[in-house]
């Protein structure tokens, strides 16, 4: 029988690329619910093509326009918890959650909370809030399977592995567009420089965090939570070509790598089919075509924004929260044109700062933290 799957974030990258998989697994899934932020557009053909059962719109506005397209039995939800409704429907079986941000909390934790397997693209979940989360998948006994591509990469390289044979895991980076860019340089780079990613097709906060590397902070956060594994045995590598997406490293030694092409499809599609391993439209790996595979250390000093989430993590309790938070408002600050491209660390840096750290958060410590990052940000901006 097919599974039922929610997609929240269905018309973001990560959300169009999922449809992709589902849409040549037809006898595998059954699309029941998609939730956007305001393509309407977007989410109108979707809904054409896959009709679910329920859409989401973040504001009035657009759901209004969505009703005006007189879809039949498809309701239509809109407001501040429309996700955390549409995930607990008796049909769902698998919630893939493409938020970007910190909105994707919520309904993350009301997926485990109604026992859903959730398919997690949202790093932001278990950055800000990974002790809760994980404390929910082991209550819940619920599956909470990565979808970002190092995770995945990691997930498929442990799998067979036992759990103290896990001696160390190392995300690879690609380094961004300005890898090899002077601190000088790095001062007086654009929006149009950031977006512009030499391997992957991201949205732009996504984008904009490659190229400060805090994608990457976020993601030694992420790692910890899924793989239990501390901060120090946690490395970062920049690997240019993005052709190893992650590796582990045993007990014994030995290192196991996860490699293929730059297509977000096959870690999507092996979150969703797991633990089966399905043909897909994914270009076949040519290594001799690769040519060379080439690994550097990052430099800490020039991308600053790795260190404050180690930092972050180390620190524990709600500070990785107000790193998340001051991030993503920092991220908007320079998209916007506000602020220029190093100031990004130097507010998240102050944020952290002046954050008096709760050690062992609930869900409102949480929540409270991740608004006080906020509101530190706003007034340092002056907004």
């Amino acid at each position: 029988m097919a599974l039922g799957i929610i997609i929240l974030g269905s018309t973001g990258s990560i959300g169009t690329q999922a449809l992709d998989v589902v849409r040549r697994m037809p006898d595998r899934f059954r699309v029941v619910g998609l939730a956007a932020g305001s393509n309407v557009e977007l989410l109108a053909k979707q809904i054409e093509e896959f009709r679910p059962k329920t859409a989401s719109l973040a504001s009035d506005q657009g759901a209004r326009r969505l009703k005006e397209r007189n879809f039949p039995d498809l309701e239509i939800l809109t407001g501040p918890n429309a996700m955390e409704e549409m995930v607990k429907r008796e049909d769902v079986d698998l919630v893939l959650n493409a938020v970007v941000g910190a909105a994707g909390i919520l309904p993350t934790l009301a997926a485990i909370r109604a026992g859903k397997d959730v398919a997690l693209a949202n790093k932001e979940t278990l950055v800000a809030a990974g002790s809760v989360v994980m404390d929910a998948v082991r209550e819940h006994n619920v599956r909470l399977l990565p979808v970002d591509s190092e995770h995945s990469a990691i997930f498929q390289c442990l799998q067979g592995v036992g759990d103290r044979d896990l001696h160390k895991v190392i995300l690879t980076a690609s380094g961004g567009p300005f890898r090899e860019s002077t601190k000088d340089e790095l001062e007086r780079v654009t929006v149009e420089e950031a977006l512009a990613h030499p391997t992957w097709n991201m949205g732009g906060k996504i984008t904009i965090d490659s190229a400060t590397l805090m994608n990457k902070g976020l993601e030694v956060i992420e790692a910890h939570w899924l793989f239990q594994v501390p901060p120090d045995r946690i490395e970062v590598v920049i690997h240019p070509q993005s052709i190893v997406h992650s590796l582990v490293e045993l007990s014994d030694g030995s290192v196991i790598a996860q490699l293929g092409v730059a297509d977000m499809r096959l870690p999507i599609q092996y979150a969703l089919t797991f633990p089966e391993r399905l043909s897909s439209p994914v270009e076949r790996l040519s290594l001799t075509e690769v040519g060379r595979l080439d690994f550097e250390a990052p430099d800490a000093e020039r991308f600053p924004c790795l260190p404050l989430a180690y930092e972050a993590l180390a620190a524990g309790g709600t500070f990785p929260t107000v790193l998340n938070a001051a991030n993503e408002v920092a991220v908007q600050a320079f998209m916007q044109g506000r602020i220029g491209f190093t100031d990004i660390p130097r507010l998240i840096e102050a944020a952290l700062e002046q954050h008096q750290g709760v050690m062992k958060p609930d869900l409102e410590d949480i929540l409270e933290a991740d608004a006080e990052g906020r509101e530190y940000l706003f007034r340092m901006l002056g907004v």
